[in-house]
């Protein structure tokens, strides 16, 4: 535990969220201590918001992560955090800086939790993934808010691997919007969130991850 705290702290406060000073404020829910009731409250809704949308999406849920929430810089940096808003460690906890207490961020990390734990093991493309998590969250910095939601179309290959993803997003963070618009463009073809219930299932089972830019080609073609 000793040498996973001193390289991987993310992993060990996810671990033990008490070590690392958080407060539980409920059974899986931590946050730094000292915050204010009306803080603390707040917290607590952006969580249940965001777990609302993500078992709306799926149905229900196969997963049950802790989360751990920091509203200052310190907390975060102290739990292992980085620059970004949110993160799931290890697709099975999820940690919230103080820019990512928000019901968005917090079901978009939700997500990879829930999609990982639904696929079994099963690997996805790291832009699926991602899509998938812009399209559940409802992130309208990278969605339209309805019809063709794609803000930005994209027919070009994107990144199947976490490390090609990263720089990736960090060169240009409108890759989500790329990756939201294939998953979301697919999805509306074949049938909507059942689609995706359906195709997780199949991965689930060990069948490969199809072509979907292909598949949704074939639908569109079919339809006219």
């Amino acid at each position: 535990m000793a040498l996973t705290a001193i390289a991987f702290p993310s992993v060990a406060a996810t671990t033990c969220p008490g070590c690392y000073g958080l407060e539980r404020l409920r059974p899986g829910l931590y946050a730094e201590p000292g915050l204010a009731p009306a803080k603390r409250r707040h917290v607590a809704e952006v969580v249940e918001q965001a777990n609302k949308r993500v078992r709306a999406f799926f149905g229900g849920r196969a997963s049950t992560p802790d989360i751990l929430v920091c509203l200052s810089d310190d907390c975060y940096r102290r739990i292992g955090g980085g620059r970004e808003r949110g993160i799931a460690v290890l697709n099975r906890s999820v940690m919230l800086s103080p820019r990512g207490v928000d019901p968005v961020i917090a079901s978009h990390e939700l997500t990879h939790v829930e999609l990982h734990a639904r696929l079994d093991g099963a690997e996805v493309p790291q832009w699926f993934d991602e899509g998938l998590a812009v399209l559940v969250s409802d992130d309208r910095r990278y969605l339209a808010p309805a019809g063709d939601r794609c803000l930005r179309d994209s027919r070009r290959p994107l990144p199947a691997t976490l490390g090609d993803w990263l720089v990736a997003a960090s060169a240009d963070p409108h890759v989500y919007a790329e990756a939201a618009c294939q998953v979301s463009r697919w999805a509306g073809r074949k049938g909507g969130k059942e689609a995706v219930l359906t195709l997780i299932e199949r991965l689930s089972t060990g069948q490969p991850f199809p072509n979907l830019r292909l598949l949704a080609a074939t639908t569109a073609r079919a339809a006219l």
